[in-house]
């Protein structure tokens, strides 16, 4: 009775390994593919589509007797040639150094299991709904151990990178040895970040004018105040196209006629209106890297249409978007620049003093907030 439980336990554990010697193997040599971290700054020039990069996966299917060794590849079609990453990316497999039982082989795409490959060759590109097969003088074969190797590509439209925040793509397909009985899951990711552009302002965006008399203001209508100069710097780590917006911290406190281009001076102690100012760029005296002028450009949306580039100086303005172009007349939108730096000129205009509280000291208030946009 005592020996009875050593040689149950025996009896499963060759029945087991008896059963196990029995299937077939699917493997791969890195089942997670990773295109990497991007951003626009990458891309030095714009294009319909970006390629994110290749990465090669060894694939292996392994059988203790001679199986028909069909692979199809289950993933989402994006077209006849590639496979979707996700909605603003695609995909393509390209199979080659094909070995069958420690020979190589070509290897055949088909359209359906058991029909005759469509094409064949030492190297194909995996198409969507089709199967991999080894063929041997183009005729399919079956064998014990089938090694392939598969270069996957991935690409990315144009405004996959226009992202505000980190985003990842995720996906991933099948391979499935329809006869061996095994399959095995391919996963793909990539990772997008926004652009690396970092503004700057002069003297920590602080403009002073000093305290003034009220013996050189007017009484009883407005006094413009001298032109105070504010330069802005953006640093990007290659060359991207953006544009810059101002929006207004203190809205609703700017004096005059409503206007997108002027910014409150805040509010005196009865919550009487200050003034306000508009920074003006000038493309004169705006610099870009090597090139020789810049030109003024606008748009509504930071997309077409964008206005003629022009040499004419402009405010900055809350709703509409303010790039540089190298080229005047041009309609197609700021260009890729690295470093800008541009001296801009901030105008302000006081209440006339008539309106405003002068029973304590009037502090001037104005903030606003420099956004820079990728585009």
């Amino acid at each position: 009775m005592g020996l009875k439980p050593v040689l149950l336990s025996l009896s499963l554990l060759l029945g087991a390994n008896a059963w196990g010697a029995d299937e077939c193997q699917l493997n791969l040599s890195e089942p997670t593919l990773d295109f990497g971290l991007m951003n626009r700054a990458v891309a030095l020039a714009p294009a319909a589509e970006r390629l994110l990069g290749e990465r090669r996966v060894r694939l292996n299917l392994n059988c203790p007797n001679a199986t028909d060794m069909s692979l199809f590849y289950r993933g989402l079609a994006a077209g006849a040639e590639r496979f979707r990453f996700t909605e603003r990316g695609s995909y393509s497999l390209r199979v080659s150094d094909a070995v069958l039982d420690g020979q190589s082989v070509e290897v055949g795409l088909l359209a359906a299991s058991g029909q005759p490959p469509v094409s064949m060759g030492t190297t194909l590109h995996w198409r969507p709904e089709h199967g991999i097969v080894p063929l041997r003088g183009g005729v399919p074969v079956s064998g014990r151990n089938l090694s392939l190797l598969i270069e996957a590509s991935a690409w990315a439209d144009e405004t996959a990178s226009r992202v505000s925040d980190a985003v990842t793509w995720d996906t991933s397909g099948v391979f499935d040895a329809i006869h061996a009985g095994r399959s095995r899951a391919l996963r793909l990711q990539a990772r997008f970040a926004p652009a690396a552009c970092t503004p700057s302002l002069s003297n920590g965006g602080t403009v002073e004018f000093h305290k003034l008399s009220v013996m050189d203001l007017n009484i009883d209508q407005e006094t413009p105040l001298r032109a105070q100069p504010v330069v802005v710097s953006v640093t990007c780590d290659a060359p991207t196209r953006f544009s810059l917006r101002l929006q207004d911290n203190r809205q609703g406190s700017a004096t005059g006629p409503a206007d997108e281009t002027t910014y409150g001076l805040g509010l005196d102690a009865k919550q009487q209106k200050i003034g306000r100012y508009r920074l003006l760029f000038d493309p004169a005296r705006t610099t870009a890297d090597s090139l020789p002028q810049l030109y003024r450009t606008e748009s509504p949306t930071g997309a077409l249409p964008w206005s003629s580039a022009s040499a004419g100086p402009m405010a900055i303005g809350t709703s509409r978007h303010l790039g540089f172009s190298a080229s005047a007349g041009s309609t197609s939108g700021p260009e890729a620049i690295q470093t800008l730096n541009a001296t801009a000129s901030l105008e302000a205009v006081l209440a006339p003093l008539g309106t405003l509280d002068l029973g304590s000291e009037v502090r001037l208030d104005g903030a606003a907030t420099l956004e820079l946009n990728y585009l």
